[in-house]
């Protein structure tokens, strides 16, 4: 991405703006778990223990999510609410 990103010669744009959306949207938009979030974004468990028994790769649950993030992305921006905001002075 970062490569994408330089190619474009977006120098403007990081690469952590793009995950960070992701994390924002499955937060605020969807019902899935922060954990298929998290290893949609190739996170490992900090906590050992729990990496331990957490032996699987969410793959279905993160092909869903990644297909629902895709849908996301590729629709037009007409699409979503847009809400005028009022400054509050009427000049």
């Amino acid at each position: 991405m970062l490569m994408l990103l330089r190619q474009m010669k977006r120098g403007d744009l990081t690469a952590h703006g793009f995950r960070s959306t992701f994390c924002d949207w499955c937060a605020e938009a969807t019902n899935y778990a922060r954990e298929i979030a998290e290893a949609a974004l190739a996170h490992t468990l900090r906590d050992k223990t729990e990496a331990a028994y957490q032996r699987g790769d969410l793959m279905e649950k993160r092909r869903r999510l990644m297909t629902e993030w895709a849908a996301f992305c590729g629709r037009s921006a007409a699409a979503g609410k847009v809400v005028r905001l009022h400054t509050g002075s009427t000049a």
